[in-house]
């Protein structure tokens, strides 16, 4: 409760303690922005580990401008605030930075066939994209691809129904049921149902799921919502598992081992942030597998842009020059650092808003050793999971009462008090968002 201005002329209500401290943490921010990019560590020395890999940092005079400015700005409260959408416009900043290392020009002549390598079973896959994509992973260790058929999407959403066609029996008397442990992606019942295949059908809930026979498991890890790390639940003879790794990536969330599955699913909108090219893909161990699933790509689409995955290939590359080159003094800052950085600076002011409010609660994940990093930390999903705490029945309707706008928990087939929140929007619609948060009382 704020004290009486009549009290004392020098005390603090708790909202002016909770501004104080943002301000403080802008200003630390700035202070470890200034200080990674002088190659300095807490002590101000120059530690091995900045030098190799955080050697050259984004401008400390635009850092230092850009983020006073969002941290000045004034929220009257009116203006709506829309985090319902994972749009990772967080990115921008970084790709701006680059400059021209990720520009291509495609002369008219150029990508005009259908065909990209007529000796791949996935035929429309260009060849330079694929060596990026193995390339990528490998620096990374997220995933194994030796010996793995990888197939590409216009964006992951295809390969998804690809994958259920390419899964699903099709001599079978009735459709496979789909089912994934909740809270589980939004659009995985729509996606299954929407062209209600004699193949498939979503059957929900996976601790739920008791029908005998085959059946298909998504398993999707770190999962979203919620940003927890995720194993198959059902566990029976004569069931399949399609894992979503599409945040796998060590911004996100650390990295134990390269993943190791039958067939897993990635794609640039949530790895680099380039959401609009729209291009996924998926690693697959089985030849009959990624037969089928080109087959559906095939006949949906014809193909997946040979302008895309050119594009999506020099920005993977872009990133992997940045580790490979560690000793070149052009390379520039390393994207996973820039995003690393961003992300726990974001989930600091998120944690801090949420306790000065008292009306919400979120998730705490358990530290682990990355071996990307080389380093011991937290998880940093790619969304909120948050929990309206007292008498609030319903969090996406009561938020939506303060102008921000979420995505509730039913969508995610749990209750109604919850709702996921995107962590990657752009710098001012985060720092408001933070901001009007911790504000809120009932």
């Amino acid at each position: 409760m704020d004290l009486p201005s009549s009290t004392h002329p020098l005390v603090f209500s708790m909202r002016h303690f909770f501004v104080l401290s943002l301000a403080l943490n802008v200003s630390f921010i700035l202070r470890s922005v200034f200080e990674r990019e002088q190659g300095l560590n807490w002590f101000g020395f120059e530690s091995e580990k900045e030098r190799i890999t955080q050697r050259t940092r984004l401008s400390v005079s635009s850092s230092h401008s850009s983020i006073t400015t969002l941290a000045e700005a004034q929220d009257s409260g009116e203006r709506i605030i829309n985090l319902d959408h994972g749009d990772p416009t967080m990115y921008e900043k970084y790709w701006q930075q680059m400059g021209d290392k990720t520009t291509v020009v495609i002369p008219g002549w150029q990508s005009m066939s259908y065909f990209s390598d007529i000796s791949n079973i996935c035929w429309f896959l260009e060849p330079e994209f694929a060596k990026q994509v193995v390339r990528l992973h490998k620096v990374v260790g997220n995933a194994v691809t030796d010996g793995r058929h990888i197939v590409v999407g216009t964006g992951s959403s295809q390969l998804y129904l690809a994958a259920l066609f390419a899964l699903s029996p099709s001599d079978a008397s009735e459709p496979i049921s789909v089912v994934s442990q909740a809270p589980y992606y939004s659009s995985y019942p729509s996606m299954t149902d929407c062209l209600k295949s004699g193949l498939y059908k979503w059957a929900g809930e996976a601790h739920n799921f008791s029908k005998e026979g085959p059946y298909i498991e998504l398993v999707t890890s770190p999962n979203n919502p919620d940003g927890t790390a995720r194993h198959s639940v059902v566990n029976r003879n004569k069931g399949t598992l399609l894992h979503d790794l599409a945040y796998y990536w060590p911004q996100y969330t650390p990295i134990s081992s390269p993943a190791d599955h039958e067939l897993m699913l990635f794609t640039v909108s949530k790895s680099t942030g380039h959401a609009g090219m729209r291009i996924g893909w998926a690693i697959v161990k089985d030849k009959e597998v990624a037969k089928r699933m080109t087959k559906f790509v095939e006949l949906n689409t014809i193909g997946v842009s040979k302008d895309s995955q050119i594009r999506a290939a020099k920005v993977l590359k872009a990133i992997s020059d940045t580790y490979e080159h560690v000793d070149d003094s052009e390379v520039g800052e390393t994207f996973f650092d820039f995003s690393y950085h961003n992300m726990a600076e974001r989930w600091k002011l998120l944690r801090e808003a949420v306790e000065h409010s008292g009306m919400f609660s979120l998730p705490k994940f358990p530290p682990a050793f990355c071996t990307f990093f080389n380093q011991v930390s937290e998880p940093r999903p790619a969304f909120a999971w948050l929990k309206c705490e007292k008498d609030i029945e319903d969090c996406e309707t009561f938020l939506r009462g303060h102008k921000i706008l979420t995505r509730g928990g039913k969508h995610f087939g749990v209750g109604p008090k919850y709702v996921r929140i995107s962590m990657i929007d752009r710098d001012e619609n985060f720092i408001r968002f933070v901001k009007r948060l911790s504000t809120i009382r009932i």
